[in-house]
This record gives C-alpha cells, sequence and structure tokens, in this order.
C-alpha cells in the first residue's frame, strides 16, 4: 500500500527544511520503502487555482489559512497503516512539526 507523508509545520519549522533527512531518507531506501520525497516552496510562492460558475479564480498564496503549512512530501510503500506510522515517526520533521500520512487511491498510473 501506498502512503504519502505530507510534512507540516510553521515558520519556525521551516528553517529545520534545510537540514536534510538526517540520515532517515538513506535508510527508508535501504529498506525499500521510500518511493519519492522532495521539499516545496514556501506557501508564499503558492497559487491556488479554483473554478467557479465556469470562471477560473487564481489566488497568491496557499489555500488554507492557518499556521501550519505543508513544506514537502514522501512517498513511501508500505505492508499496512502500522508500518507507515513507525516510517513517519522515525522522519526528523516528527520532532519539531507533524507528519499527515494519508493513503494513496490505487488508480492508474497517468504516463507523460
Amino acid at each position: 500500500m501506498r502512503y504519502l507523508l505530507l510534512i507540516c509545520g510553521d515558520e519556525a519549522a521551516a528553517a529545520h527544511a534545510d537540514d536534510g533527512c538526517g540520515g532517515w531518507d538513506q535508510e527508508m531506501q535501504a529498506r525499500g520503502v521510500l518511493r519519492g520525497a522532495a521539499g516545496l516552496h514556501p506557501p508564499t510562492d503558492a497559487t491556488t487555482v479554483r473554478v467557479r460558475e465556469d470562471r477560473l479564480v487564481l489566488s497568491d498564496g496557499p489555500y488554507a489559512e492557518t499556521k501550519e503549512q505543508i513544506g514537502g512530501f514522501c512517498l513511501i510503500e508500505c505492508d499496512d497503516l502500522d508500518q507507515a506510522i513507525e516510517v513517519a515517526s522515525k522522519h526528523p520533521a516528527a520532532r519539531y512539526g507533524a507528519l499527515e500520512i494519508r493513503p494513496v487511491r490505487q488508480a492508474p498510473v497517468l504516463q507523460a
């Protein structure tokens, strides 16, 4: 089963973003569970897209007005949610922010 780990934190947590994963990524690659990962630019660089009454509405910045924002993501493949929780709990961001675990729907993969 694939899970997306959404790495969340407030502005103070953003200072940790350049610290890397502290070896977590190498360990999870060796275990065969890490399928991909990336950090994101800050929320101020976001563009939000909406369509209302067939009209395109664009907004600068994030959609959600919250103190915590998504700063990155990891795609993992685990046997079950228990293993995904164990993997997420070892990520350094779990110590200064939060990791939201979301199951990925098993849909056909689109080829570019």
